[in-house]
């Protein structure tokens, strides 16, 4: 006989990013297993240094890092352990990326502008990851920007079971903000069986974040509508919305968004709205001064060590949400 036969087991190490960590330490909970210990740290010019304290050779390594502020910091550490991993001689690297950095730019609109969201998975691909496992993609077609797996999961069942369970729904309307959710608003419509509007805006091209609603299509007087988003940046667009549907005679207006971005002059916003509530997963890290009772946070953990458990034991994360 020739060579040597091996008996070992698969090995799945857990490993995070400084983003953020009460993220990942509630996925780690989930799936019964400790974070790698992990000493990272910059340098006095902003460098960052990362050494993993355990051995990763022959391990399916699975890294945890949400591309929250500052969003160009995280992206390089994550890519800086990545690289570390594959130097480690890691089985297999799946990148975990709650939110994904640079989504909005996913095609161009213009001439020489760049497709920021391809290079974001360019640099994945290139430090040395075979996988993504990511939660809600400001479009879709994200997903083929990454040459290898991409597990794309939805937050909408744990969103839609929330609202679904605090409402009057022989009075629920689901409303999309733009034309763009409106995909992801039917499949709202069909989760608790509700009624579908649009509201229409323009937003100028030549100045970030500023918008116009035009006007409402559908009903939506007397209605408890609930505006549905995959993100929530400055709150411009969805504040601007909610003051819409009231003009048109809403009773009342959830917001529900995956991600909570909530930049700039987000907290004055959601603070000063007429929205009775807004919703957000735990994707991103929710600011200290937007701890208002009119904002709530749900976990996404349990979905997503249910994807990293089905990935480790190659199973089916599809399952996950035709369950549902």
């Amino acid at each position: 006989m020739t060579g040597i036969k091996t008996t070992g087991e698969k090995k799945l190490m857990l490993f995070s990013g400084r983003a953020h960590p009460e993220l990942a330490e509630e996925v780690a909970h989930q799936l019964g297993v400790g974070l790698v210990p992990t000493k990272a740290f910059d340098f006095a010019n902003g460098e960052i240094y990362v050494r993993f304290q355990e051995s990763a050779r022959g391990a399916d390594c699975f890294l945890i890092q949400s591309h929250t502020a500052p969003i160009n910091k995280w992206i390089m550490e994550q890519l800086i352990m990545i690289d570390a991993l594959k130097r480690a001689s890691a089985r297999s690297i799946t990148v975990i990326v709650p939110f994904y950095g640079y989504a909005r730019q996913d095609k161009k609109h213009r001439g020489r502008e760049p497709i920021s969201a391809r290079l974001i998975a360019d640099l994945m691909k290139t430090a040395g990851a075979d996988r993504i496992l990511t939660v809600d993609l400001h479009t879709d077609q994200i997903q083929g920007f990454f040459d290898g797996p991409v597990d794309h999961l939805f937050a909408l069942p744990i969103l839609a079971d929330y609202v679904g369970a605090k409402v009057d729904r022989s009075k629920l309307t689901i409303v999309s903000p733009d034309a763009g959710r409106v995909r992801v608003a039917d499949r709202w419509c069909d989760r608790l069986d509700a009624p579908l509007a649009i509201v229409h805006k323009r937003r100028d091209k030549d100045v970030a974040n500023q918008v116009t609603v035009h006007e409402v299509v559908g009903n939506v007087k007397g209605r408890v509508c609930v505006l549905v988003d995959d993100m929530i940046d400055t709150g411009g667009t969805i504040c601007a919305a909610a003051d819409a549907l009231f003009a048109h005679g809403a009773e009342d207006v959830i917001v529900t968004a995956t991600h909570g971005v909530l930049s700039g002059p987000a907290a004055d916003r959601l603070k000063n709205s007429k929205v009775s509530e807004f919703v957000f997963t735990d994707t991103l890290p929710t600011p200290g001064e937007l701890e208002l009772d009119k904002i709530k946070v749900l976990s996404i953990a349990p979905t997503i060590a249910r994807a990293v458990r089905e990935v480790f034991e190659d199973g089916s994360v599809t399952s996950l949400f035709e369950e549902q």
